[in-house]
C-alpha cells in the first residue's frame, strides 16, 4: 500500500523541537535573529517571505523583513548586506530570489557572511557541501533528506533519478545524496531516453515545476516519489510535477502537492538560523 509521505505533520514535529531550542537560547539571553531582504514585488516571493516570518515569530525568532524598491541599485543592495554582516543581533541572513535583471545574484550571494548565509548560496559554504563538511545544508534539498529520515527510507546504494538541474535543488540534491552513498543520475530538458531513465529509478525526484509531467509510465514500480514541483492548473488549483492519482498506486512512498516538501523548505530554514546563532555565540 502506498505511503503518503506527509511533510506538514514531518516539519511540525521539527519546529516544536526547534522551539525548546529557541526557549533555551532565550533563558540565556540569546534570542536568534533571521533578516530576509525582498528586493522588488514578485507575488510569489511575498507569500513566501510572509510565510518565513509567520513560522519565525512561531518558534520565537526575531524575524526582520527588509523590503526594498525593484529600482533598487546594486551597490545599495550591497550597503545593506553588509551592514546585516556587522549585526551582531542578526545571525541568519537570506536574500529572496528571484532578483531584479539589474543585480549580479552571484556577486549578492558571495557578499553575505559565510556564518549567516542560512540558505547555503555562498561559494564557500557549497563547496563545503561537495566534501561533506557542510555548516549548512540548503533548505529544499535538507527537507527531502529529513523525509527520508523520518519515513526511514534508505538511500545507501538505491539508483536515483532527479529531474532539475537547478543551483537550488537539483545540483545540491545530487550532492548530497551522492555524499550518502546513492547513485545519482541529474535529468534536463535535453536528456535524452528520460521515460527509460525515471522507471529504473528507486527513488524519482522531480523539481520541474512543469504540472503533471511525471506520468504513470515513467515510475517503476514501488519506486519512491518526491514531487517538489508546483504550479496551478487552468482552474488555479495547486498542483505537482507528478501526475498523483496516476502514479499514486505504483509507488511505495509519494509526497502530496502541497504539504509534501514546500513545509519542509521552512523548517529546514529555521533549523539553519538556529544553528547559526548556536555557530557565532
Amino acid at each position: 500500500m502506498t505511503k503518503i509521505i506527509d511533510g506538514k505533520k514531518i516539519s511540525e514535529e521539527i519546529k516544536k523541537k526547534l522551539k525548546g531550542e529557541v526557549l533555551a537560547l532565550s533563558k540565556k539571553g540569546i534570542v536568534p535573529g533571521l533578516a530576509v531582504i525582498l528586493v522588488g514585488n514578485n507575488n510569489a516571493s511575498q507569500v513566501y517571505v510572509k510565510n518565513k516570518e509567520r513560522v519565525s515569530k512561531e518558534i520565537g525568532i526575531n524575524s526582520q523583513i527588509v523590503r526594498m524598491s525593484a529600482k533598487t541599485s546594486q551597490k545599495e543592495l550591497e550597503k545593506i548586506i553588509l551592514q546585516l554582516n556587522a549585526n551582531e543581533k542578526i545571525h541568519g541572513i537570506l536574500v529572496q530570489m528571484p532578483l531584479p535583471d539589474n543585480i549580479d545574484t552571484k556577486k549578492i550571494s558571495s557578499m553575505v557572511n559565510p556564518k549567516k548565509d542560512v540558505d547555503c548560496f555562498h561559494p564557500e559554504n557549497i563547496g563545503r557541501m561537495m566534501i561533506g563538511d557542510a555548516s549548512f545544508l540548503p533548505c529544499t534539498p535538507a527537507g527531502i533528506l529529513e523525509l527520508f529520515k523520518k519515513t526511514k527510507i534508505e538511500i545507501e546504494g538505491k539508483d536515483v533519478v532527479i529531474i532539475g538541474r537547478s543551483n537550488i535543488v537539483g545540483k545540491p540534491l545530487a550532492i548530497m545524496l551522492i555524499n550518502l552513498g546513492a547513485t545519482v543520475t541529474v535529468c534536463n530538458s535535453r536528456t535524452k531516453n528520460l521515460q527509460k531513465l525515471s522507471s529504473q529509478a528507486d527513488i524519482l525526484i522531480s523539481a520541474t515545476g512543469c504540472a503533471k509531467i511525471i506520468s504513470a509510465n515513467m515510475v517503476k514500480q514501488d519506486a519512491v516519489i518526491i514531487d517538489i514541483g508546483i504550479s496551478r492548473n487552468a482552474k488555479g488549483v495547486l498542483v505537482g510535477d507528478v501526475d498523483y492519482a496516476n502514479v499514486y498506486n505504483k509507488a511505495s512512498h509519494i509526497t502530496p502537492v502541497p504539504g509534501g516538501v514546500g513545509p519542509m523548505t521552512i523548517a529546514m530554514l529555521m533549523k539553519n538560523v538556529i544553528l547559526a546563532t548556536k555557530n557565532q555565540i
